[in-house]
């Protein structure tokens, strides 16, 4: 049975007999604050590495190399995170195509929270030498793999138990990544309030440490939750007779999809790393305090958090592709005026630019969640969001910083970043003419 015989769209654009329709209202809405509370704790982790390697690991984990080459060996840590998503979208798309949604995001959630742990408790390169940056760079690919799958499970868990609306509803997993941004941009920012040498000495550990305590919360609040009713439902009636015994090889099979997946995220994966975690660099080096900077990347955090829901709302009444390629442009436009306000040297112009940065990144984010769950059947779903989303943020999100500290040291400037970023969004842009609509599709 396909998934369009078990769910056929009625006239408002719901199921007659949709499976999600199982799932109680309170049910509903217990899955709704784990995937958030859940997604935030573990981009919490994840992009609290991205701070540090701006404003510590350059000096801590790598400091025999001058200061520029530092910075880069830092940022490249932090892409070996990016590298080794794919792999971790595979590993959990396999199973949680196979064996449920549930059980990955609660796997998921403890390996993230273990290995962030161990980062704060990481000797530096002046006790154990070469050693310490070799540990630093294992955690972070075991980052990697934990993060590749978390936002798939999140993601889909939410859209298969709403019966409509999936754009809002998913966008509540999406809203943790701004959550986890906010909350690791505030928690590190009042450890770097620490004066003289406290900071550096010790006061840089107490974010990552901080960690041990959440993923217990978070873990309790997944292990409450229910199985998707639709993959349940698609199991029991296909008996795994229909199921593919491999989904990535169903996905690579019929790879259409799959590229339009990772054209379609790899514009806002790029902008968000350069305003979201390589900006704390540039801001440094331009002359703000530190402080200031890590404030307003706070506040654009709450900015992406705030207008997530509005646009995702947005694109169920207008449809996806109409939402995405208007953020898309707008985006590209983003970056070169965020920049050309930095280097006013106005602090105040300085949250402007980083601001509008971070509300255009909303708008074509928000509905990506629902939009490349869509594309793929249930069997396939977990396999093939993830893996498209994991292989845009490998490219766009874990090089990006890479590139901008490259482009910056070779050119003296900007504005081969503000091209690098208008070419990435128009990727998207053209992805978005060649995917289909499907926010009144049936799953």
């Amino acid at each position: 049975m396909t998934d369009s015989q078990i769910a056929a769209p009625s006239a408002d654009g719901t199921s007659a007999v949709d499976p999600a329709q199982q799932s109680s209202r309170r049910m509903r809405n217990r899955v709704l604050v784990s995937s958030f509370f859940g997604s935030v704790i573990e981009w919490y982790d994840f992009y609290l590495f991205g701070i540090a390697s701006a404003a510590v690991f350059n000096r801590l984990f790598f400091p025999e190399f001058s200061s520029t080459a530092g910075t880069l060996a830092s940022f490249a840590t932090l892409a070996a995170g990016f590298f080794a998503r794919p792999i971790g979208g595979i590993i959990w798309g396999h199973f949680g195509d196979r064996v449920g949604r549930k059980g990955m995001l609660v796997l998921s959630i403890v390996l993230m929270g273990v290995s962030t742990t161990v980062v704060g408790l990481l000797p530096t390169y002046a006790s154990i030498g070469i050693a310490a940056p070799l540990l630093l760079v294992l955690m972070r690919l075991i980052q990697g793999v934990s993060a590749g799958g978390e936002w798939g499970g999140a993601v889909l868990m939410t859209m298969e138990h709403a019966p409509r609306r999936r754009g809002l509803s998913s966008s509540v997993a999406q809203m943790g990544l701004y959550g986890g941004i906010l909350l690791a941009n505030g928690v590190f920012a009042l450890a770097s309030a620490l004066t003289g040498d406290a900071f550096l000495d010790w006061g840089w550990r107490i974010p990552f440490l901080i960690s041990a305590v959440l993923v217990v919360i978070g873990l309790w609040i997944r292990l409450g939750v229910q199985e998707s009713p639709i993959f349940k439902q698609a199991r029991e009636e296909a008996q795994q007779a229909e199921a593919p015994k491999v989904p990535l090889v169903e996905v690579l099979r019929h790879p259409k999809n799959l590229l339009l997946s990772i054209a379609l995220v790899l514009g806002a994966f790029a902008a968000s790393a350069v305003y979201g975690t390589w900006i704390v660099s540039y801001g440094i080096q331009d002359g703000f305090p530190r402080a200031d900077i890590l404030n307003a990347v706070l506040v654009s955090a709450a900015i992406g958090l705030v207008f997530q829901p509005v646009f995702a709302y947005l694109s169920d009444l207008w449809g996806r592709r109409v939402v995405v390629g208007v953020g898309a442009v707008l985006q590209a436009l983003s970056i070169p005026i965020m920049f050309w306000l930095m280097d006013t040297g106005s602090v105040g112009a300085m949250y402007l630019g980083i601001s509008l940065a971070a509300f255009t990144h909303a708008i074509v984010y928000s509905p990506l969640g629902a939009w490349l769950g869509e594309l793929f059947p249930t069997t396939q779903r977990y396999t093939g969001a993830s893996l498209g989303y994991q292989i845009a943020g490998t490219v766009g999100g874990g090089f990006a910083p890479l590139i901008c500290a490259s482009i910056l040291a070779a050119t003296g400037g900007t504005a081969g970043i503000s091209l690098f970023i208008g070419a990435t969004c128009l990727l998207t842009v053209v992805a978005v003419f060649f995917a289909a609509e499907t926010s009144r599709s049936a799953l």
